[in-house]
C-alpha cells in the first residue's frame, strides 16, 4: 500500500515538473533567441543554447533608451494608479451588490452583467472619449477607456463577499456602531486581501499589457506607454528590414535583426512582471478558486 502510494506519488510529481518545464520551456527559448544572432536563427532556427551569441537586438534597443526608460515610467505609474483605482471602485461596487438588504440589487447587478455582453463598439467608443470627455493625448486615455473597471470583476468580488463574509460579522460592527464605510475599510477590506490581491494582479496585467489604448487615443510620442514605444520600435525595424526606404536603407537593412528584435521586445516588456507574479502567485489561485467557484 505504501509501495503503490509512493508509486502514485511519483507519477503526480513528475507530471507537475512535466507541466511546469512546459510552461517555462516558451519563455526560455524567447530569452536565447533575443541573444541569438540573426543568420543564425534565420538558418537554424530557435534553439535553447544560442548557435551564435549576439547582443545586436538589444544595441538596437538601447539607442531609444531614454524613449524606454520614459515609456516604463508611463507605464509604472498608469498600472499603480489605475490598478488602486480600479480595486477600489470595485470593492465599492461589489460590497453593495452582496448585501441582500440593497434596494434594487438584482436589477442593478443585471445593468452590470448586461455590459459584459453588449457593448457600443469601437467607433461609438472612440467618439465618446475624444469629442464628449476630450481624453485624447491626455493621461486619462491610458487610465480609463476598457480598463478602470470591468464588470466580470466586479461580479468575482461580489460572489467573494457574498460567500466568505458571515452576515452575523457585518451585523455585529453594525450593533458596536460603525458605518458602511469603516465596516469596508476595517472588515471587509482586510479579510479579502487573497480576493483583492489576485484581481490587483489581473487589473495590473491588463493595464502593463494594453497598447490599444496608446494606439487610439494617442499621438503626442512623450505619452507613450512601454507597450507603445516597443510596438513602434519594431514597426520601424520590420520596415527597414524591408528595404522600403529606398536605396539610403539598403545597406542598414541588410544588418538588421528583425526577428531577434521580436524577442528582446517581448523580454523587455514582460520582465517586470516576472519579477512581481511570484509574490502574487499564492493570492492569485487562493482569491480566483474562492471567488469564482464558491457561490
Amino acid at each position: 500500500m505504501v509501495v503503490k502510494k509512493r508509486g502514485y506519488q511519483l507519477g503526480v510529481n513528475l507530471v507537475m515538473a512535466l507541466l511546469a518545464l512546459a510552461c517555462v520551456f516558451p519563455f526560455l527559448l524567447l530569452v536565447a533567441s533575443s541573444f541569438t544572432d540573426e543568420n543564425a536563427l534565420i538558418t537554424g532556427g530557435y534553439a535553447l543554447i544560442p548557435k551564435a551569441f549576439s547582443l545586436a537586438s538589444y544595441e538596437y534597443l538601447l539607442t531609444s533608451a531614454a524613449k524606454i526608460v520614459r515609456g516604463y515610467g508611463i507605464t509604472i505609474f498608469i498600472t499603480v494608479v489605475g490598478t488602486t483605482i480600479s480595486i477600489l471602485l470595485t470593492v465599492l461596487m461589489g460590497y453593495p451588490l452582496s448585501r441582500r438588504e440593497l434596494p434594487g440589487r438584482n436589477g442593478i447587478a443585471f445593468f452590470i452583467f448586461f455590459t459584459m455582453l453588449f457593448n457600443g463598439g469601437l467607433v461609438p467608443s472612440y467618439m465618446m472619449w475624444t469629442q464628449i470627455f476630450h481624453i485624447k493625448n491626455t493621461i486619462f486615455a491610458l487610465l480609463i477607456p476598457g480598463l478602470l473597471l470591468s464588470a466580470f470583476y466586479v461580479i468575482m468580488m461580489r460572489t467573494y463577499f457574498t460567500s466568505n463574509i458571515p452576515d452575523a460579522l457585518i451585523e455585529a460592527a453594525r450593533i458596536d456602531g460603525a458605518g458602511e464605510f469603516r465596516i469596508v475599510a476595517q472588515i471587509i477590506f482586510p479579510l479579502s486581501k487573497p480576493m483583492v490581491a489576485s484581481l490587483a494582479l489581473l487589473v495590473g496585467l491588463n493595464y502593463w499589457n494594453n497598447w490599444t489604448n496608446g494606439l487610439y487615443y494617442i499621438t503626442d510620442t512623450k505619452l507613450f506607454s512601454i507597450q507603445n514605444i516597443l510596438n513602434r520600435m519594431l514597426m520601424d525595424a520590420q520596415f527597414i528590414a524591408s528595404g522600403a526606404g529606398g536605396a539610403n536603407l539598403a545597406e542598414a537593412s541588410a544588418a538588421m535583426p528583425t526577428t531577434g528584435i521580436k524577442m528582446a521586445v517581448a523580454v523587455i516588456g514582460i520582465l517586470p512582471i516576472l519579477v512581481i507574479y511570484p509574490f502574487m502567485q499564492k493570492y492569485l489561485v487562493k482569491g480566483i478558486s474562492i471567488g469564482a467557484v464558491k457561490g
